[in-house]
């Protein structure tokens, strides 16, 4: 059976987890809601900035307050907070149930812009059953950009929810800082985007030339003073001229003109001993014979 609540009415809860929706009816210029949780003590405050539950952080770090997915329904669009109750810290008291607007689609929306607007409590733990219980929720004064819409709260061993009600004009940002949530939205590391162009040429580094391997050219090798000129490789370059290489000591370089040796130097004449020019002091003519006397 489901329990159909007036602002400050409160209903026990035998469920050991439950699961709050916020449900309002879509159309044009109208926007969503979001819901988010606060985890509070027995002084009303957060015991630390983890225990705010919200579209930027959906799951509390112990794990049993966290926020669903927006769900679009037969009857409207929804926005759903599930608690594990019994699994809560006992440092624990309440679990505040609020709403805001996207105010970026809509900028300047208020509840006012809102239609139809309720909250719904579930057993988590049996599916597809009945709400426990229901509360609509209707803005007062029409400016009011943030609302709490319900609280789930302990009475004893056991756990109660009350229909709150209760709006403000200064969005989420206030109404988490009545609770005790360090927000400064001015304190917020600027965090530089990728840009998706060319970076320009003064930020950009510079991009190192690519290496090139050495080009090899045919330019003769340079002695050190006082070594002898290098010589080419002894394997002949086929197909282009090249330099002969000396003979080894001793050995007749055979096809090229050699100095005198006291071996011949086979195919090519040679040049003679510098004595074999010299003239004979005793040669002479032999006579004539009479093959010359003309008769």
């Amino acid at each position: 059976m489901t329990h159909a609540m007036l602002k400050g009415a409160n209903v026990p809860l035998d469920a050991t987890a439950v699961r709050a929706v916020l449900r309002w009816t879509p159309g044009p210029g109208i926007p969503n809601v979001d819901a988010s949780a606060l985890v509070v003590g027995a002084d009303g405050r957060v015991r630390s900035d983890e225990d705010f539950v919200f579209y930027n952080y959906v799951r509390h770090p112990s794990g049993f307050v966290r926020k669903l997915p927006m769900k679009r329904v037969p009857e409207g669009s929804t926005d759903t907070i599930v608690a594990d109750l019994t699994s809560l810290d006992r440092s624990v008291d309440r679990v505040v149930i609020a709403a805001s607007l996207d105010g970026e689609a809509f900028e300047g929306a208020t509840f006012a812009h809102v239609r139809d607007l309720c909250i719904l409590l579930y057993d988590a733990t049996a599916a597809g059953a009945e709400p426990l219980a229901m509360f609509d929720v209707k803005p007062e004064t029409g400016e009011e950009t943030a609302v709490i819409c319900g609280e789930v709260y302990r009475r004893g061993d056991g756990w109660k929810f009350r229909a709150v009600g209760q709006g403000y004009p200064t969005g989420l940002v206030g109404l988490a800082t009545q609770f005790g949530v360090s927000v400064d939205e001015s304190e917020s590391p600027d965090i530089p985007e990728p840009s998706s162009g060319p970076a320009s040429p003064a930020s950009a580094p510079p991009v190192p030339a690519p290496a090139q391997e050495p080009v090899t050219q045919a330019v003769p090798p340079t002695a050190a003073p006082g070594q002898p000129y290098p010589q080419p490789p002894a394997q002949p370059a086929y197909g282009y001229p090249h330099a002969a290489p000396p003979p080894p000591q001793g050995q007749p370089a055979y096809g090229y003109p050699q100095p005198a040796s006291n071996q011949p130097a086979y195919g090519y004449p040679q040049p003679a001993a510098a004595a074999a020019h010299a003239p004979d002091p005793n040669f002479r003519l032999p006579p004539m014979g009479p093959q010359f006397i003309r008769g």
